[in-house]
């Protein structure tokens, strides 16, 4: 008898204990879980003054580095806003804060458009100018930041027909083809098309860069002719369109310019310099500057309704 109490009370001790240690242990674990949660950016996120939703939006959205940069500065009240924008670009984050911070009236669309191109710096800022990545062939980027080699000249090099081009007017073989293409379906529907002022050489952009600096001085100048090696015409792949009895000035205005607009990116072709986007491509609107980029590239830019230097930033870079 005495035995069995001694028994049942050992495992009263033991079944005591082992609660206790369940206990002690799922405690332990419940407090463990906490410390490591306030380890993470997450809650030190909350810490600053982001809600719990917005905090897990950032940390799903961002990676280490910048949450860090954000937990180490005050709450920022347009972060949420700015990752959703549509070409928000993680690598441009604090890039985005400091131009918005400094320019507090600008919409958070035009703040990302902006530093994705870079045009938060000045033009042909000779800290971050460099040479444009060759190997995207017809997708090459050449603006005021990217630029070619003064020995860089375009294979295949193509007399344009004088059907379609005024004389001595020359692209790269497969911007020819694609010109002729578009060129020769145009005046199917009664238009005639005339190319001019095509591909030009390191040398020839000189000059015609001097030639604008010497009659306007240098502010016109950097407006309407880019610098030597800064000059989309030197890659090949450009061409001004204009038709009979139309110059810079009224191109536009014409029934040529509108059936550009609706179709030339079907041959591969975008409106390089639109007008309201100068803030963007650095250069004035120029309704007859047309880049070839290819046909499926050209018709995501038509449908996005973005420059090259946006959709190249987001896209292609």
């Amino acid at each position: 008898m005495k035995k069995r109490l001694k028994l049942k009370k050992q495992v009263k001790v033991i079944l005591v204990c082992l609660v206790i240690f369940i206990i002690v242990l799922v405690f332990g674990i419940k407090k463990y879980k906490e410390y490591k949660y306030h380890q993470t950016n997450e809650y030190k996120l909350t810490l600053v003054g982001y809600s719990l939703e917005e905090s897990k939006k950032i940390v799903d959205k961002l990676n280490d580095k910048n949450e860090e940069y954000l937990v180490k500065n005050k709450k920022n009240d347009y972060i949420i806003d700015l990752l959703d924008e549509k070409y928000f670009l993680e690598k441009n984050l604090d890039e985005y804060i400091k131009y918005k911070d400094k320019n507090k009236k600008k919409n958070l669309s035009d703040v990302v458009a902006i530093v994705n191109v870079h045009a938060n710096y000045d033009w042909y800022d000779t800290d971050i100018v460099k040479p444009t990545d060759l190997s995207k062939n017809e997708l090459i980027l050449v603006n005021k930041f990217y630029y070619l080699d003064k020995s860089f000249s375009p294979e295949e090099i193509t007399n344009i027909s004088l059907s379609y081009a005024y004389a001595n007017n020359s692209v790269s073989k497969v911007t020819n083809d694609a010109y002729i293409n578009m060129a020769t379906n145009a005046k199917k529907d009664g238009i005639q098309l005339l190319a001019n002022s095509t591909y030009r050489t390191y040398e020839r952009q000189e000059k015609v860069y001097k030639e604008y600096y010497d009659w306007y001085g240098e502010d016109y100048a950097d407006k309407y002719a880019a610098h030597p090696g800064f000059s989309e015409h030197q890659t090949g792949l450009a061409l001004d369109i204009f038709t009979y009895n139309s110059n810079m000035e009224n191109f536009d205005q014409t029934e040529a310019f509108n059936w550009l607009m609706d179709n030339s990116y079907k041959y591969g072709f975008i409106l390089r310099y639109p007008k309201g986007k100068e803030y963007l491509t650095g250069t004035n609107y120029e309704s007859w500057h047309f880049r070839y980029i290819g046909e499926k590239d050209a018709t995501k830019v038509h449908e996005l309704g973005i420059t090259f230097d946006e959709y190249y930033a987001y896209f292609i870079e």
